[in-house]
């Protein structure tokens, strides 16, 4: 650990801190049909788009409404995706400039998986991108979900904060406009100018068959290149991961400088954050909004800081070892990680994409030492609230705030209240049972493959205590739709794997969403209430201390045993010397 690397998370958390205020007013603005400066070259666009869709943009819906169009909406987008992966090496679909590598059909199950995985904005990639999808299916399947998932995942948290905000209302909003003026006036323009950055410092965006050229080694070797920059704008900012290549942002031509480097790292945090602060603006009450990023705040900090300090260490099996005291080497676990970034940024990048739905990893998690794997597991099994998905973070850390309300309020010996709305038993039982689908679903699968020889565990690399977190890192990856990997798993070929990884994906995403809606419709129909003595206030530091510890505490609840039971194990053993 070195002070440069403390310094590089501190302008990383500054520069968060001075985008999140002026990004959040405007997506308050946007989804809200208030007039912005887009306005001029967009209205016309989206009322085409309404007027050729068929939606009545001024109808509004209540949560099954709204539930059944963010199903539907998602079932026939996913099946259209299957398909592209499936018809790729077809006719007309294989022309040259569309699959100059005549590429395939993708395997049922692996298509199957990526479809779900795109789907659900969680973009686990059981392939090598660059060997596996053509061109069309980069760009016209996988980058098109990357905006709709994206899409879809702010239309549910800004239905949650509609429900916060009205009072006898039987409706939330409309999906189709929420998520037309979500990839329409937010995605979109950043995605274009992300783009254009990524382009400037060198990222590919062409059509071009890959190149064949000599080494200098006399070896033949083929570069793989083509749509890249547009795939990795909206693969960051809209939290999807899903990368062009199979090393994501680790391969210099999606991260080919410090400069893009730090863009990416700060894209995949700047929505989820700055939709706090349009939840202070939409409830009437910015204190909350900023309480509430203060938690997720927190929670990143101690994340890095653990991140960082394990693998500043030197690997137990190689502690004292000429490489620890070598000032050619840096000290630590360099194992994986980024030479050209060094192990704070690796460690910085490792962290925000466990913390965020988003698979692009820089740096591979099968090689952290056992305790850094750790962290990055408990920051998925904390539920993605540590500012998480593209308006997943934010629903699901609302969650946790109506469980702490009621909590502080059972404290008190009264009716917990939150934001004038009194929460009643029908709101916990919604917010239960979403923590409660999330352990449910992880821990019954990975016990079900840890028990099957012949399936489960002929699929992993390492034996012992790692291969046991390689298969709960897997599933906790999944349900959490965040798309990261120890990388040990081969899931590539199992189709057991693929299949079940993909149905653990959908229950991740959807199962989770409705009870979401329900307590949003829920709130919406209740009458505002005026603080009383009882009511817990929200836009106090005090609040943001007691949303940590209950998010903790369901979190050692729920997962604690698993959790412990491989990362702890395997750093015993490997200080002990009795894992080789």
């Amino acid at each position: 650990m070195t002070g440069n690397g403390w310094l590089q998370f501190a302008v990383y958390a500054v520069l968060l801190l001075a985008s999140v205020r002026p990004i959040g007013i405007y997506l308050a603005r946007v989804l809200e049909g208030e007039r912005t400066w887009f306005d001029p070259i967009l209205r016309p666009i989206e009322k085409f788009i309404y007027k050729l869709s068929g939606v009545k943009s001024d109808q509004e819906m209540n949560w099954r409404e709204y539930a059944c169009a963010m199903l539907g909406f998602s079932a026939v987008s996913m099946l259209l995706t299957y398909v592209f992966e499936r018809t790729q090496g077809w006719g007309m679909l294989a022309v040259s400039w569309l699959n100059p590598q005549k590429l395939p059909g993708v395997e049922q199950a692996l298509a199957w998986n990526t479809a779900a995985s795109f789907t659900t904005n969680t973009n686990w990639q059981s392939y090598t991108p660059e060997t596996t999808m053509s061109y069309l299916t980069q760009m016209g399947a996988l980058a098109y979900h990357n905006f709709l998932s994206a899409a879809v995942g702010i239309a549910v948290a800004v239905a949650l904060v509609r429900g916060i905000k009205r009072t006898s209302a039987s409706t939330i909003g409309n999906f189709w406009v929420d998520v037309t003026r979500s990839i329409l006036y937010v995605l979109v323009p950043g995605c274009v100018v992300f783009a254009l950055l990524l382009v400037w410092h060198g990222v590919p965006q062409n059509l071009h068959p890959y190149t064949q050229v000599t080494t200098l080694e006399g070896q033949s070797q083929t570069i793989a290149q083509g749509p890249v920059a547009s795939q990795e704008a909206i693969k960051m900012l809209g939290t999807n991961g899903g990368g062009f290549f199979n090393a994501n942002s680790a391969h210099p031509f999606e991260n080919p400088t410090p400069f893009t480097n730090l863009l990416q790292i700060l894209a995949i945090f700047v929505i989820p954050g700055a939709l706090t602060v349009t939840l202070g603006r939409l409830t009437g009450s910015p204190g909350h909004g900023w309480a509430v990023l203060a938690t997720m705040l927190v929670l990143f900090a101690v994340g890095f800081s653990a991140v960082y300090w394990a693998e500043s260490q030197p690997h137990p099996l190689i502690h004292g070892a000429a490489q620890a005291a070598s000032s050619t080497a840096p000290g630590g676990n360099m194992e994986g990680k980024e030479v050209r970034f060094g192990i704070a940024q690796s460690s910085l990048f490792a962290t925000i994409t466990t913390d965020a739905s988003c698979g692009a990893v820089d740096g591979v998690h099968d090689s952290f030492t056992p305790l850094g794997g750790m962290v990055v597991l408990t920051n998925i099994m904390l539920g993605e609230v540590v500012f998480g998905g593209v308006g997943a973070g934010l629903y699901g850390i609302l969650i946790f705030v109506v469980l702490s309300v009621f909590i502080a309020g059972l404290m008190v010996g009264r009716t917990p209240e939150y934001l004038g709305k009194k929460i009643e038993s029908y709101d916990v039982k919604m917010a239960m049972l979403y923590v409660l689908i999330f352990p449910l679903i992880i821990l019954v699968l990975t016990a079900i493959f840890a028990l099957w020889p012949s399936v489960g565990l002929a699929a992993l690399t390492n034996n012992g205590p790692h291969g046991l977190t390689e298969i709960l890192y897997a599933f906790t990856s999944a349900v959490g739709n965040n798309g990261s990997a120890f990388a040990g798993l081969g899931v590539t070929t199992s189709w057991w794997y693929n299949v079940t990884l993909g149905g653990a994906m959908l229950g991740g995403r959807f199962l989770m969403a409705i009870p979401v809606l329900a307590l949003a419709g829920n709130l919406a129909q209740k009458k505002s209430v005026p603080p009383s003595p009882g009511t817990f206030p929200v836009n106090t530091p005090l609040f943001t201390v007691l949303l940590i510890s209950v998010i903790l505490i369901m979190g050692a609840l729920t997962f604690f045993p698993a959790l412990s039971l491989g990362p702890i194990l395997e750093h015993l053993l490997l200080h002990s010397g009795q894992l080789f």
